[in-house]
């Protein structure tokens, strides 16, 4: 599994800025850009377009950052609920908080948080009430009865002209959001209504990556866009308006298909008339003119498709997704002519489980070798898998202990007998932790743990749905992680 690259990161910055730049002068010098997708780690788009660098788009942003503020986008009810985001963990006031001062450190200005949907609840205002004792501006914007449908209603000071009108300072402004569903768009045209209404002249454009407009319906980059986004039930279409406009064929996604003449409406009561022919003309995305090798980002694309069907059905079997989200996945997968067959290390963890009647895990390295590990009295079996792997990427011999079982074996009576856990054996996260110890006194530790950086991007299937310790271990190592839709134990409770 040599990893080709297929895309041109220096060449997708260069174009993304100048079109950004463009747009800034089109509108008279503001530009509200509605940013979709994860800005610093958008791991997605560096797996399906190999050469993409996850930290991309905030790199384009920092080639502009004196033009350039953020706005920072939260729904009232993700904050009452306590949504979490799914790949970190955290919840998305977390979240917040953790972009914040991730962009603060790199020198992007944040300028405001603005809470969406805003109703009086208790936990909300505490939300609002620090972040203003930790110096943020804070508004709020209220739910609009029949939004996006009721357009006299929208555009009126009932509608979009009730929210706080953001002060903001620079000519590009930035909106994100700590995930999907915030009112990022929302926010977009509430502010372009009150800056209408003071003189101001500013435009609205979307930053999106995926699906790619300018490849065909069915490449595989969009299919693995549209596999992502089974949860959310998105749906890759031609753009209609596009064609009508330009006689050009332009893939966009059904939500902003379906919302453009809304949209369009909205515009024209605001500016007197549309900037734009199609929802395509919204959007900022030069991604697809810096493809350099489509059969290096397909191979890499179908990989994704079948990730994310193994991803769809053990979120089913947690109770975290309804079995229409693993039917569609189903159905993308096999749109695309894929199976989990054509994934290398389903078959050898299989075969490993089979051999030793315990739950197994296989990892095929950047060189295309297949590692496995299995479940022993000492270690579960991505634990084992770990060293294992560690091991053949610095030829260090099989018969050789990375860590002795002298060591192991305290570790096992602290977590048991003065913890009071159950499961003895140690978690990747332990693992890593007595390996680290051993390098102290050990040149093959050394050596082993010198190899860590060259997990990632790697691929590793599990026989049974890992622990959290497990998988948050294997994503911060940069593994490709699936698992097969089952627990370990018959248990009700797991942890």
């Amino acid at each position: 599994m040599n990893i080709k690259e297929g895309f041109d990161n220096g060449k997708y910055l260069e174009l993304q800025s100048a079109r950004i730049r463009e747009r800034i002068g089109k509108f008279g010098g503001k530009l509200y850009l509605e940013f979709g997708g994860k800005l610093f780690d958008d791991k997605h788009a560096s797996r399906v377009l190999p050469g993409f660098r996850p930290d991309s788009k905030v790199k384009m942003l920092l080639t502009m950052k004196d033009q350039a503020e953020i706005i920072m986008v939260i729904n009232a009810n993700d904050i009452e609920k306590n949504k979490v985001r799914g790949d970190l963990g955290i919840t998305y006031d977390q979240e917040l908080l953790r972009l914040t001062d991730a962009f603060r450190g790199i020198g992007l200005y944040v300028g405001s948080v603005v809470i969406t949907q805003f109703t009086p609840c208790a936990q909300v205002e505490a939300f609002q009430k620090r972040l203003e004792n930790l110096g943020l501006r804070v508004y709020r914007h209220y739910s609009i009865n029949n939004y996006p449908y009721d357009v006299p209603l929208i555009v009126s000071e009932e509608g979009l002209g009730q929210n706080e009108y953001i002060e903001t300072e620079r000519s590009l402004v930035v909106v994100t959001a700590p995930g999907p569903g915030s009112g990022k768009m929302a926010v977009c045209l509430s502010q372009l209504y009150h800056e209408n209404k003071r003189g101001v002249s500013a435009g609205y454009a979307k930053f999106e990556t995926f699906p790619i407009w300018n490849l065909p319906l069915n490449h595989p980059v969009n299919l693995a866009y549209e596999a992502a986004t089974t949860d959310l039930s998105d749906v890759n279409m031609i753009d209609p308006f596009h064609f009508e406009a330009y006689g050009q064929t332009a893939v966009n996604y059904n939500r902003d298909v379906e919302i453009y003449p809304v949209l369009k409406t909205i515009f024209e009561n605001i500016y007197g008339g549309c900037p734009y022919r199609s929802p395509t003309d919204m959007g900022v995305n030069m991604a697809g003119s810096c493809i350099t090798d489509d059969a290096a980002v397909c191979d890499a694309a179908n990989r994704e498709i079948i990730r994310r069907w193994y991803d769809a059905a053990c979120a089913y079997r947690k109770g975290n997704a309804d079995k229409l989200v693993v039917q569609k996945n189903e159905l993308i997968m096999t749109k695309a002519g894929l199976s989990s067959a054509d994934r290398k290390v389903v078959a050898a963890a299989k075969a490993k489980e089979e051999l030793t009647g315990e739950p197994a895990a296989a990892m095929e390295l950047c060189d295309g070798r297949i590692v496995t590990g299995k479940t022993s009295k000492l270690l579960g079996a991505c634990a084992a898998l770990l060293l294992n792997a560690l091991k053949t990427l610095a030829d260090i011999p099989d018969e050789i202990h990375l860590i002795s079982p002298s060591v192991i074996e305290p570790i096992q009576d602290l977590k048991v007998n003065k913890l009071g856990g159950n499961n003895p054996r140690l978690h990747t996260d332990e693992v890593l932790i007595a390996l680290a110890i051993c390098a102290a006194t050990d040149e093959n530790a050394v050596k082993a743990m010198a190899q860590l950086k060259n997990l990632s991007g790697c691929e590793l299937h599990s026989t049974v749905m890992l622990s959290q310790a497990d998988e948050r271990t294997y994503k911060k190592l940069g593994a490709n992680l699936t698992c097969e839709p089952k627990y370990q134990s018959k248990k009700l409770y797991h942890s």
